[in-house]
């Protein structure tokens, strides 16, 4: 029997994104930001979460797609990168899946604007349903990390 795992299931525009549940630590409603300056475009700045300042990144902007306003769907997914935490700005997060590990298959070069690079897979849910499972590590190479890693500083 093939190996399941929980999948956290966002939406950016019509596509929709999964995050392996073990690295979610939390899923906040959007909530004041503080900018930081010179930073990347894609890094909207810090938040203040019970006491744990935590870097913020909008996806849309990391992954070159068209920014929008925010709304009272727009979530911030807080997940675990490395030993740091950072938020990810999607703009709904609102479904978990049980997907078999057999039904994951590897990524084509780009889906939805989004290169291969950041993808660990496409995986099927269902007969019609598509969620392109993302690969954090590649979401923030390790310049970009320890640029974050200042800003929790």
């Amino acid at each position: 029997m093939a190996e399941q795992i929980k999948v956290i299931v966002f939406a950016l525009g019509n596509e929709e994104y999964g995050i392996d549940v073990d690295k979610v630590r939390t899923i906040e409603r959007m909530m004041p930001i503080t900018r930081v300056p010179k930073t990347y475009s894609f890094i909207k700045g810090v938040i203040n979460l019970r006491g744990v300042v935590i870097p913020v990144i909008d996806l849309r902007g990391r992954f070159n797609l068209e920014e929008t306003t925010y709304t009272d769907q727009t979530r911030i997914i807080i997940v675990a990168v490395g030993d740091m935490e950072v938020g990810f700005i999607v703009d709904a997060a609102n479904d978990v899946v049980d997907l078999d590990r057999d039904n994951i298959d590897s990524p084509p070069e780009v889906v939805g604007g989004v290169k291969a690079k950041y993808l660990d897979g496409v995986a099927k849910v269902g007969e019609d349903r598509l969620l392109i499972m993302l690969n954090l590590a590649e979401v923030l190479n390790r310049g970009e990390v320890a640029h974050l890693e200042q800003l929790e500083d």
